[in-house]
């Protein structure tokens, strides 16, 4: 399944407009589907057309299939670095900066590169690259889609350690989703299409599963569905149509950011798949009550505190700084005035006795939040445990 005119001439018409370059992903749900290929394929067809096009980092995994297409394409040699001893290969953002392609291939998108690079991921190096006018092919799986984090970790037990935000891939011009039947990509990797012989057992019985795979793949197509869905009404909006009928009429989203910082990334996570679904805005509102002044709270909420504000403006999120001694109160009136629909609140750490008398914020938020949609999140267990 496709979406948004996949061909490469199409591609074309959206290089040849504006100075920022322009952005098309493909998304898998899993290793093997075909990103790499695809991409190599598009190049190939661009190359053709006469346009500019230099691979910035492909991994082909050492699949032959993939190596035989890197064949015919310039490629910007990859950066050699040594950190601790050890030597790695990332891409060269500088060189492809001044080599100054039209078009740029660059797979891996949500990879962590070497702590002695300029950015800290590679989808950052991305960023750069569009800004600076270069045009960018890219690829990941939606595993790796930070709000879907949790969602992925509960469904299928896999802890996906690398992530990149929702916001970049709202900032893609086209997304290709590359589909495929669980029974294929099974065949696939038993082929030893996809890893080597030795490591096929392990993978179909860990990652690989039938249940896991159908899980990522209703992910993936459901998130693409959700982008093109984005895009038209962003579409109808600069066209003066009413968007109303999608998300804009169920008011924008908010998420109550406390000082107390152990769940919160599940409710940012949370904050921005509802965002994503309405197709709206949201905010990420934090409280600061006199006692938690900068001078007066420890170093270590401090510093958990900058940590998720940092996240939330990664995912998209416009994030406020309020100053009150009733934080129930100062939320409900910048929902008010704000066009705020949902409100998304943790539930309560606080103790037994003041969630007895309905004197938290959560309980005091749905007594008092008449007008909005509260939502309470709960946490489970194994979310409390990870690292």
């Amino acid at each position: 399944m496709t979406t948004r005119r996949p061909r490469a001439e199409d591609f074309l018409e959206l290089v040849e407009r504006g100075r920022r370059g322009r952005l098309k992903l493909y998304i898998g749900f899993a290793a093997g589907v075909g990103k790499t290929f695809r991409m190599l394929e598009e190049a190939h067809a661009l190359k053709a057309r006469g346009v500019d096009v230099v691979l910035g980092f492909v991994e082909t995994h050492g699949r032959p299939e993939t190596e035989a297409l890197v064949e015919g394409l310039e490629a910007v040699p990859r950066q050699r670095l040594t950190y601790r001893d050890v030597t790695v290969e990332e891409l060269d953002l500088d060189a492809i900066l001044a080599r100054k392609p039209q078009v740029a291939i660059v797979d891996e998108l949500a990879h962590t590169n070497a702590p002695v690079c300029r950015h800290r991921k590679r989808y950052q190096d991305v960023q750069e690259l569009l800004a600076a006018g270069i045009n960018v092919i890219g690829a990941f799986n939606v595993q790796h889609l930070e709000s879907l984090n949790d969602l992925v970790e509960r469904n299928t037990g896999v802890t996906v350690r690398e992530t990149l935000p929702d916001s970049f891939l709202k900032t893609a011009d086209q997304v290709v989703n590359l589909d495929l039947a669980v029974e294929d990509l099974h065949e696939r990797l038993k082929a030893g299409k996809i890893y080597a012989p030795d490591k096929v057992p392990h993978a179909l019985e860990r990652f690989f599963t039938g249940d896991n795979l159908s899980t990522l793949r209703e992910l993936a197509l459901r998130e693409v569905a959700e982008s093109l869905d984005r895009a038209t009404t962003g579409r109808q909006a600069r066209a003066g149509e009413d968007a109303s009928q999608k998300g804009g009429a169920w008011g924008r989203v908010m998420v109550a950011l406390s000082s107390h910082p152990p769940r919160a990334a599940t409710l940012l996570r949370r904050g921005s798949r509802m965002a994503g679904r309405l197709n709206t805005d949201w905010f990420v509102v934090y409280v600061e009550t006199p006692r938690e002044a900068p001078n007066l709270i420890d170093a270590e909420a401090q510093r958990h505190l900058l940590t998720n504000i940092e996240k939330a403006k990664e995912l998209g999120a416009e994030v406020v700084r309020l100053r009150s001694s009733d934080p129930v109160a100062a939320l409900l009136d910048f929902a008010r005035s704000h066009g705020v629909g949902h409100i998304i609140i943790g539930r309560s750490h606080q103790a037994k006795w003041r969630q007895r008398l309905g004197m938290t914020a959560d309980a005091r938020l749905l007594r008092e939040g008449e007008g909005f949609d509260i939502h309470v999140v709960s946490f489970e267990s194994h979310e409390e445990k990870r690292p």
